[in-house]
C-alpha cells in the first residue's frame, strides 16, 4: 500500500471490541489517543508490507489520534531503518521525522518500536541524546535511553552510563523502566561496571529501575544491593 488512507482503512477492518478491551491492561484510558482494537501482530505484518511508505505518508499516520495507526507508523519506521538495503537518505528522513514529530510519539510502546533503529543506529554525533535526556517531555527521555541499545549491541557502554547518571532519579516510571532495561543490558556486557554503578546509586534510585537493572544477578547479589540505604 502506498498511502496512509489505505493503511488506515485496512487497520479499521481488523479492529475488534475484544482486542480493544485488552489494551486497558497496559494503558490508562485516554480519550485523546483511542484504541480501535487491532492486534499488534497484525500491525507489524501490515508494517512489513508498507516498509517503503514515503515519509510524507508516515507523517500523516503519525498525525492520527488512533493509537494503532501511530504504532503502524513507528513500526514501519523502525523496520525500514533496520533493513540493510535501506538508503542513507531514507534513514536520514526517518530520523528527522522521528525527532520533528516526537509530539506524536508519546507512549512507551511507540518509542520502543522505533527509537533504537531510527535514532540510535543513525547517530554519529551523540549531542541529540543529551538534548532528549534533558527534555520535559518524558517520551523524549525514554527515546534517549532506548536509542542506546544500538550502541550496546556494539559493546559501547559509555552513552548508556552517561544517560543513566543523568536520569538515575527521573520521576517518570516509564523512563525508570527503560533505564533499568538499559542498565541490565549493559551489565550483561560488563557486570563489574554495572555493580559499581548500582552500588553508587542504590540508595536513591527508584526501585523500579534498580530491580530491573539487577534482574540477572543471583538472589544473594540482588538482596545485597537492594539493602543499600
Amino acid at each position: 500500500m502506498s498511502d496512509a488512507a489505505g493503511l488506515i482503512t485496512t487497520l479499521e477492518s481488523l479492529a475488534s471490541d475484544a482486542e480493544r478491551e485488552k489494551y486497558t491492561r497496559y494503558f490508562a484510558p485516554d480519550a485523546d489517543a483511542p484504541f480501535i482494537g487491532v492486534r499488534m501482530g497484525a500491525v507489524f505484518e501490515l508494517a512489513k508490507a508498507a516498509i517503503d511508505l514515503p515519509t510524507t505518508e508516515l507523517e500523516r499516520l503519525l498525525e492520527q489520534p488512533t493509537h494503532e495507526v501511530r504504532a503502524l507508523a513507528c513500526s514501519i519506521m523502525g523496520k525500514s531503518a533496520a533493513r540493510p538495503k535501506t538508503s542513507e537518505g531514507r534513514r536520514t528522513e526517518l530520523y528527522e521525522l522521528y525527532l520533528r514529530r516526537h509530539d506524536r510519539i508519546d507512549q512507551w510502546d511507540l518509542v520502543d518500536l522505533a527509537a533504537r533503529d531510527v535514532v540510535g543506529v543513525y547517530l554519529l554525533d551523540r549531542a541529540p541524546l543529551s538534548r532528549l535526556a534533558a527534555s520535559g517531555f518524558w517520551p523524549e527521555r525514554r527515546t534517549a535511553l532506548v536509542a542506546t541499545f544500538a550502541f550496546l549491541r556494539r559493546g559501547e557502554l559509555d552513552d548508556a552510563y552517561g544517560l543513566a547518571e543523568t536520569l538515575a532519579d527521573d520521576p517518570e516510571p516509564l523512563v525508570q523502566k527503560a533505564l533499568g532495561w538499559v542498565l541490565r543490558a549493559a551489565g550483561d556486557i560488563d557486570r563489574d561496571r554495572l555493580t559499581a554503578f548500582v552500588e553508587a546509586h542504590a540508595a536513591t534510585m527508584p526501585r523500579v529501575a534498580l530491580r530491573a537493572a539487577i534482574e540477572h544477578y543471583d538472589k544473594p547479589g540482588r538482596a545485597r544491593i537492594l539493602a543499600i540505604r
